[in-house]
């Protein structure tokens, strides 16, 4: 038995692990959906995260970004007990497979949560967002995620969609070295480079926007992307 599949069933046994459970019937047991059980006990039924803003979705990803952020993990780059234990016995070719069903998931998003800030402190998000900070040197986040903030081909993931609670501690762990990429880190550089005001408006900006018609990452950027990036060309290309 996978060992995925495995701890999945342990945890459905245990009614005392307060990890919600995955919904609806039980898929085949060979099938892909049954060995990710473990995943969506946190991640939400299908991948399409949970409102406490601490798990996020994971369908529909760009599957290159889902492949590196399951090395990460395992490899320690990015640290929640959980996950590690999960992955450390995985193989490459296994975690591959994974990011491959996540990512071909198509689930409606749900509609954004109304900001609970300022209209100054949203603009303000949206100008970082939107614009950078040319005389900082802080490239703006459309260009790297893509003009819609819907992510880019095949590893950059959108911004849209994601709860600000879970924004703000991923911003904060980029900047305290919890999480991490290959180098060069360039996010770490961009997220280093925002006061703790500035990451609260780019969260709350980004997490108050509804997502377009079509949500998928877009294959090209108008621009070379403005930053070296671990295991990214210019171009965005893995």
């Amino acid at each position: 038995m996978p060992v995925l599949l495995a701890s999945a069933l342990s945890w459905a046994q245990r009614p005392d692990t307060g990890v919600p459970t995955a919904n609806s019937a039980v898929p085949p047991p060979e099938s892909m959906a049954a060995r990710v059980q473990a995943c969506t006990a946190c991640h939400g039924r299908e991948g399409r995260a949970t409102p406490d803003g601490y798990f996020p979705r994971l369908a529909g990803k760009p599957q290159a970004y889902l492949y590196h952020q399951l090395l990460n993990f395992r490899e320690g780059r990015r640290r929640y007990p959980l996950m590690s234990g999960l992955l450390e016995h995985l193989s490459d070719a296994y975690l591959a497979e994974m990011a491959a069903y996540f990512a071909g998931l198509e689930i409606p998003y749900p509609p954004p949560r109304p900001p609970v800030v300022d209209s100054a402190l949203l603009e303000r998000g949206r100008r970082l967002v939107q614009q950078g900070d040319a005389g900082r040197g802080l490239p703006a986040c459309v260009q790297c995620h893509g003009p819609a903030m819907t992510g880019l081909l095949p590893a950059v993931p959108g911004l849209l969609g994601l709860p600000r609670d879970y924004l703000n501690s991923q911003l904060g762990a980029w900047q305290t070295g919890q999480r991490q990429a290959q180098a060069p880190d360039c996010m770490a550089k961009v997220a280093r480079m925002l006061s703790a005001d500035e990451v609260s408006a780019v969260s709350a900006w980004l997490a108050s926007q509804a997502l377009p018609a079509n949500p998928r990452a877009v294959a090209s950027l108008p621009q070379p992307l403005p930053l070296k990036c671990g295991g990214l060309t210019a171009e965005g290309a893995s």
